[in-house]
């Protein structure tokens, strides 16, 4: 008994030793960590946009899309277009105008922020106003034959004053991109052609913004890309899912941008390409292709002061030689067919103006009214396409084709873009005919008649009828200063009838931009025809939507 005693009592012993000796061990040793769930990345919404060419930055020099496209998000504007042809308010709050039309003050918003974090008010107005009209490249022809002056009032009020009434002025100031005054006199080169204001800045804006706008520059790369990121600072709206950053990219070469969208790496094509490879394009998973009205139109822009198509009966004959509907039903399909020289979506177009279409019969008897007629093998016509725009070729060389069949020989020409502009400067320099596509600069009939045909354009790239018509010129200004708009559309049908009669141009087609883009993943509001056709106004990047999610799930 004392035997089993002992031995009971050892082994409780034992176990309490044990029990003791976990106890310790479980307070020594630290307690396994509940394992942290791994966070799920933030996706970066970047967007990437392919155009003719990189944008030119500064404001007061550029006018193609892809810069055009650039100063609505680098930059704010005093006002805002609108589908109707009207403007909202924008950096103005509001404004006032004089009986007289003369006198125009706009009241700021306060508080807007450039990116350098400075205060936006009425001297940079002021400034950018001056510097604009003094440059006198770009958009500034809007406004320099009718500022006479431009002042300060206080902080927040700005008063321009007109020199002549000037009716679609409110339209046109969605041109006036206004820059931050401290910083590009900050960064001006002395000696400059503008005396004490140097270069105004004009070199250094190459590759910086001054804006106060929505994006500010990231990095660029001269004639490949420019990236922009996201302001955060800015004082208007975004869209939930609006881009962080936006990458443009200058090419249209039809193997690189479908490489570049079969990748992933460019998410909505320029404009300019073929439609085969816009076909193509389209069958990728989560792609399309849209057609969006755009305002602008396809002109052969035909040199009026060069012979052989100095003559109007030379030129009436191409125009009823031209198989009009071959272009729009094979060659840019999605568009419509033209009727004069403005757009059918821009306000101020007059739907009973004159469209030529094919008729050898009538070309025939125009062409025998000629001087030229009887020596028609002595001449020859040059054509210039565009070099970036494949699809150009195809209606060059029908073009060629069709003046064949009444005897004009045609030469075509393909010719890269900036040669184009540099060709288009002179007229001894310039071709008997060259396509091209041309927008309005603000939504009224008033900006194409003068971009086009009013002679202060004919050395630009807009022009090449040269014109240079004293009484047109003056006809397009008195509608222009029109005040009352029935008024001025009424006189806005006019000038389209008498230009369709001197048969400077021929009009194949109202611009439909077609590009392909992924859907899946995009919300573009333009695609979806919410867009303003106003050149630029397609690429707002704030109102664009990005989903990242979506798009890794596409190129996983």
């Amino acid at each position: 008994m004392v035997k089993r005693s002992v031995v009971a009592a050892v082994v409780a012993i034992v176990i309490i030793a044990i029990i003791i000796g976990a106890v310790w061990l479980t307070t020594q040793i630290p307690p396994t960590p509940t394992p942290t769930p791994t966070p799920t990345p933030v996706l970066k919404r970047t967007l990437t946009i392919s155009f003719a060419n990189v944008p030119t930055l500064d404001p007061a020099v550029g006018s193609d899309e892809a810069s055009s496209s650039a100063f609505v998000n680098l930059y704010d504007t005093l006002v805002y277009p609108t589908k109707t042809g009207e403007v909202v308010p924008h950096l103005a709050e509001r404004w006032d105008v004089s009986p007289d039309g003369l006198t125009w003050t706009f009241y700021l918003r306060k508080g807007v922020k450039f990116h350098d974090g400075k205060e936006l008010t009425a001297e940079d107005v002021v400034f950018s106003t001056k510097r604009f009209v003094t440059i006198g490249e770009g958009y500034s022809y809007l406004l320099s034959p009718y500022l006479e002056d431009v002042r300060a009032i206080d902080d927040y009020t700005v008063e321009f004053k007109l020199k002549t009434t000037f009716g679609p002025f409110l339209m046109a100031l969605v041109r006036l991109y206004i820059l931050n005054k401290d910083l590009v006199m900050k960064n001006i080169k002395i000696p400059g052609p503008y005396g004490e204001f140097g270069d105004y800045g004009k070199a250094w804006l190459l590759t910086n913004d001054a804006g106060s706008g929505p994006y500010k520059l990231k990095e660029v790369k001269l004639e490949e890309y420019v990236i922009f990121e996201r302001f955060e600072d800015y004082w208007g709206y975004f869209k939930p899912n609006a881009p962080d950053e936006v990458k443009f990219i200058g090419t249209s070469e039809p193997v690189t941008i479908r490489t570049l969208f079969a990748r992933g790496e460019l998410d909505i094509t320029d404009q300019w390409q073929p439609y085969e490879n816009l076909l193509e394009m389209a069958k990728l998973k989560g792609a399309e292709i849209v057609y969006i009205p755009s305002g602008g139109m396809f002109y052969l822009m035909i040199h009026t002061k060069k012979a052989p198509t100095d003559d109007i009966h030379f030129r009436k004959a191409m125009a009823y030689a031209f198989d009009y509907n071959t272009v729009v039903e094979k060659i840019f399909v999605g568009t419509k067919l033209a009727k004069g020289p403005v757009s059918a979506v821009v306000p101020g177009h007059d739907p009973t103006v004159f469209q030529y279409t094919r008729d050898l019969d009538k070309a025939r008897e125009e062409l025998m009214k000629s001087k030229y007629y009887p020596e028609l093998e002595k001449y020859e016509v040059e054509y210039w396409w565009i070099a970036e725009v494949p699809d150009e070729e195809k209606v060059a060389l029908l073009f060629a084709k069709n003046m064949e069949e009444i005897g004009i020989k045609v030469k075509v020409v393909k010719v890269p873009w900036l040669t184009v502009i540099d060709g288009m400067a002179r007229p001894e320099t310039s071709p008997h005919i060259v396509s091209i596509f041309v927008a309005p600069h603000y939504l009224e009939a008033g900006s194409i008649l003068e971009s086009r045909y009013h002679s202060k354009s004919a050395p630009t790239w807009e022009q090449n009828e040269w014109l240079l018509d004293p009484e047109l010129d003056a006809a397009i200004e008195d509608a222009i200063a029109t005040l009352d708009m029935k008024e001025r559309f009424a006189k806005y049908a006019e000038l389209q009838h008498r230009i369709v009669e001197l048969c400077p141009s021929l009009f194949l087609f109202d611009m439909v931009e077609r590009r392909a883009y992924y859907s899946y993943y995009v919300d573009w509001y333009a695609a979806k025809g919410e867009g303003v056709p106003v050149l630029g106004y397609f690429f707002d990047l704030r109102l664009i939507e990005v989903f990242p999610e979506k798009k890794a799930e596409l190129f996983k």
